[in-house]
């Protein structure tokens, strides 16, 4: 039997994550199409696809620049939220519509355990 972790995904216009929190993140956008032979027979469509980031409500970028309530990947990758109401003025970006707390630990209610509390959660998990 598998374990089985519910998601729950939150609309970006709605609310944000608490900061620093690493979570999942879907995001929203167009491969690029600069393929003049078009061999890559993904060039030019949208996609949807999940990735974990942290959000946070300031971040400044390899070049200095300062970015509010945006979503950054492990490659220093910054993504903003999906525009709150209206079109989007930014559709060719890659942006953030939804985001889901990363699920808790197998067989807990906790994301993160540390010393003899972490050895016994996970031997529980793992039935010894």
């Amino acid at each position: 039997m598998g374990i089985r972790a519910e998601v729950e995904w939150v609309d970006c216009r709605e609310r944000f994550p608490r900061d620093g929190i690493p979570v999942a993140a879907a995001i929203t956008g167009r491969f690029a199409s600069d393929d003049a032979d078009e061999r890559d027979p993904d060039a030019g469509l949208e996609f949807w696809l999940v990735r974990p980031m942290y959000f946070t409500t300031l971040h400044f970028d390899e070049d200095e620049r300062k970015y509010h309530d945006c979503f950054v990947d492990s490659d220093g990758v910054v993504r903003l939220p999906y525009a709150r109401g209206g079109d989007n003025p930014q559709d060719d970006d890659e942006l953030i519509t939804h985001w889901a707390y990363l699920p808790t630990l197998p067989d807990t209610t906790v994301d993160y355990l540390t010393g003899e509390d972490a050895k016994t959660a996970r031997a529980n998990a793992l039935g010894k």
